[in-house]
């Protein structure tokens, strides 16, 4: 017998859909966005404590301007004469460990090392040539605002706890060990919440492209009604540095005579 594929998060009972054991059809008017996120993720409904945490977390994700890698390659291929899902898929394809994926990194460097002392933590990422995830921005440089106002959601909510103490101390222990301020940024914020609120650090990438996904189809949709088809394309003479060779003749004995 085959190996049947398992889910615990939807079926049809009596060709009804359910998801995690709700009919879909009850959930439809009476839960928020971020609520049915929730359930589908957790596999329960949240408090309102959880909902208001996670609302913001979606929130300040949402965008974050024009130049991030996700937006260039989102509005690049829809100029390409691309749809508007083909040009929003490219933009998620683009989410890496410099972009978008520094929060998976973070969640899971703060559940593995939260129960440790900080400042040996930081020194031993650092002597073994180590970056830490969710620390530093290109920006910010005395404190990410956003960070500040999760943190602060996330404490009159109730879910400050350790993990987000363990990465303010970290964030201290960076810079007196490098003599350099790297701030907690909105990625390392929202790993401190989002663990708290006992999500698995295998989901942070999934935050991020949730919450930065709305932002995508707003850029594209843009492109789409605003710009000429192959419009995002580099001039070669302003903006491009030529490193190869010269013109040069092709070999002779590489011209074909038949």
């Amino acid at each position: 017998m085959d190996k049947k594929w398992r889910t615990a998060i939807s079926w049809h009972f009596d060709h009804e859909a359910y998801v995690r054991g709700y009919k879909l059809a009850d959930l439809i008017g009476n839960l928020s966005f971020t609520e049915a996120i929730f359930l589908v993720l957790k596999g329960e409904l949240p408090t309102e404590r959880e909902r208001k945490v996670l609302d913001a977390i979606f929130v300040s994700l949402v965008e974050h301007s024009i130049a991030p890698p996700s937006v260039i390659a989102a509005r690049a291929v829809a100029s390409g004469g691309n749809s508007l899902h083909v040009g929003v898929g490219a933009g998620i394809l683009a989410f890496g460990e410099s972009h978008g994926g520094a929060l998976e990194g973070a969640m899971r460097f703060l559940q593995e090392n939260a129960d440790r002392d900080p400042e040996t933590v930081v020194n031993k990422f650092f002597s073994e040539g180590k970056r830490i995830p969710g620390y530093g921005h290109r920006y910010y440089k005395k404190y990410d605002p956003r960070s500040l106002k999760i943190m602060e959601i996330a404490e009159k909510e109730g879910f400050y706890g350790k993990y987000c103490e363990f990465a303010g101390k970290v964030e201290k222990s960076i810079e007196k060990i490098k003599g350099k301020r790297l701030v907690l940024n909105v990625d390392g914020a929202i790993a401190a919440v989002v663990s708290e609120m006992g999500f698995d650090w295998r989901l942070g990438k999934g935050f991020f492209i949730i919450g930065r996904t709305a932002g995508l189809v707003a850029h594209v949709y843009e492109e789409l009604t605003m710009e000429k088809p192959f419009s995002k394309r580099l001039d070669e003479e302003k903006e491009v540095e030529y490193l190869g060779l010269s013109p040069r003749e092709l070999p002779e004995r590489f011209r074909r005579k038949d």
